[in-house]
């Protein structure tokens, strides 16, 4: 990569950085997730289905910031997949939660553990203490919306 860009003005943007380390990350996530046919939007739903609190789509589409149409593209392919299924709402029968299958379970602690790699690798320059520090300010960020 070009040093030269490094002391432009967008080179220390917020905005810029947290995208541009966003992109960095889901590139090594999704590379270590490939070897078992995921991707980060994929794992992230699959890992929620797996959390034990029954997400309805809706709920994933907000969490996750994503579409609806987002959602059920992603739990289509993971219901395809026999990862998860879909099951009426019991507070609104209008909607579906997602629950895991055994099989999801299983695949999604395999994708827990790339995904944990995968951040030990992006975070490698940073220490405990400054990794806690950024987990901390993101979560500060992402939910006081």
């Amino acid at each position: 990569m070009s040093n030269r860009l490094f002391d432009t003005d967008l080179a220390s943007d917020l905005e810029f950085l947290t995208a541009r380390a966003r992109a960095v990350g889901s590139a090594r996530a999704n590379a270590r997730l490939e070897s078992l046919d995921l991707k980060v939007r994929s794992y992230a739903v699959l890992a929620l289905a797996c959390s034990d609190v029954n997400p309805s789509q809706r709920e994933l589409a907000d969490f996750l910031s994503l579409d609806a149409s987002q959602i059920v593209a992603l739990v289509d392919g993971l219901e395809k997949r026999g990862l998860v299924l879909r099951e009426s709402d019991p507070r609104d029968r209008r909607s579906n939660v997602i629950k895991p299958t055994n099989a999801g379970r299983e695949l999604a602690e395999q994708a827990a553990t790339q995904a944990r790699l995968a951040e030990e690798e992006s975070l490698k320059t940073l220490t405990a203490t400054e990794r806690e520090q950024l987990r901390d300010f993101l979560s500060r960020i992402a939910f006081d919306a």
